[in-house]
């Protein structure tokens, strides 16, 4: 009798429809905690200007696996939308029906055909021939002009952490002189800077993977040792315009510190944030025709390291990667280094 009414009662919750909208609503609600600022934003942005008026107003179990493929294949093929920013559509699908699911408005069958059997499950649309996944990186002629170029700028020092540390650029903006160590040669980064609703502050890293301690070169030690004294000597000299130019930064939501313990600061006190690098970028193109990204600093250090045989699982772990998988593509990448040594090692063939 009561085995009866267990199974009245599952029976009964698993008839309650809700639609597509009230599931991202519960979501937003409740399975997001924790998720990164701009995760949200990403997530909120892909519903509210595409996912909801196609399928808001639709009962979630009423929804096939076909309609989801389609709707991607339409995104991508259609309307040429970029196959990384099509996956993120597909990731908002597997967490809105993880969450209908976990909340019995799907039952075990459905989830399964939509989300975890591999031979029915939503999935990507084939990848375009041209499809470009080309990893972009400096050659070395390159390097060298970059190099020449942010010399004795106010850009120098995001420059040299870029190339050789491979920060991203919103870690390299967030580093302190607190997570510098000279003693051990190391660099903690465990903290970003953002624009959050307008406003400059320090978060937490978006992965727990992206915590790392970064092994300082001896190019890099020295440059910063020499900024280090540098720095110690402005303080005494500037000391009232730094004081008045600073500005004052909440850090990973505790109290809130100067952006004078930012490596990344001016020499009269002034921040310098991740769109600093905005004017070097079209200063680069129109000087020296190079298309310059910060993340290209990022590739490049990558890309060479794996040329040098670093190992893979310390590479994974200096660059802060979620998965091997990200780190390997740097190997398997056929960059104009990895092409030269190839062709070294054919022509010394006999």
């Amino acid at each position: 009798m009561i085995e009866q009414e267990r199974n009245s009662q599952l029976v009964k919750s698993k008839t309650v429809r809700v639609t597509v909208q009230q599931v991202y609503d519960e979501y937003c609600e409740f399975g997001r905690a924790g998720k990164a600022y701009v995760t949200i934003k990403k997530q909120d942005s892909l519903w509210n200007n595409h996912i909801k008026s196609k399928f808001g107003k639709r009962y979630v179990d009423d929804i096939s696996v076909a309609e989801i493929n389609d709707y991607l294949a339409e995104l991508y093929y259609n309307e040429n939308r970029a196959y990384s920013y099509t996956e993120s559509f597909l990731k908002v699908f597997y967490l809105i029906f993880g969450q209908a699911y976990s909340r019995n408005y799907l039952n075990a069958e459905q989830y399964d055909k939509l989300c975890k059997n591999k031979d029915t499950k939503i999935h990507m649309p084939k990848m375009k021939i041209d499809e470009d996944t080309d990893i972009v990186t400096f050659s070395d002629e390159q390097m060298i002009t970059l190099s020449g170029y942010f010399k004795d700028t106010n850009a120098e020092t995001a420059f040299m952490l870029g190339k050789y540390c491979g920060l991203r650029i919103n870690e390299c903006y967030g580093l302190k002189w607190c997570n510098v160590d000279f003693d051990k040669d190391i660099i903690k980064i465990d903290r970003q800077m953002q624009y959050q609703n307008g406003v400059i502050k320090l978060v937490s890293l978006k992965t727990r993977n992206a915590r790392r301690d970064i092994v300082m070169s001896i190019p890099l030690k020295e440059y910063l040792l020499s900024l280090k004294r540098h720095r110690d000597k402005i303080m005494v000299e500037l000391a009232e315009q730094r004081e008045q130019n600073q500005t004052m930064l909440s850090d990973m939501g505790k109290e809130k510190i100067s952006s004078l313990e930012l490596v990344n600061s001016l020499d009269e006190g002034k921040i310098q944030t991740v769109n600093s690098m905005k004017y070097h970028t079209q200063k680069i193109k129109a000087q020296h025709g190079i298309i310059f990204k910060y993340h290209y600093l990022r590739h490049t250090y990558e890309t060479r390291l794996a040329l040098m045989n670093t190992p893979m699982h310390i590479l994974c772990n200096q660059m802060g990667h979620a998965s091997s998988n990200v780190t390997q593509k740097y190997y398997l990448g056929n960059s104009k280094q990895g092409v030269d040594i190839l062709r070294a090692n054919l022509n010394s063939m006999k």
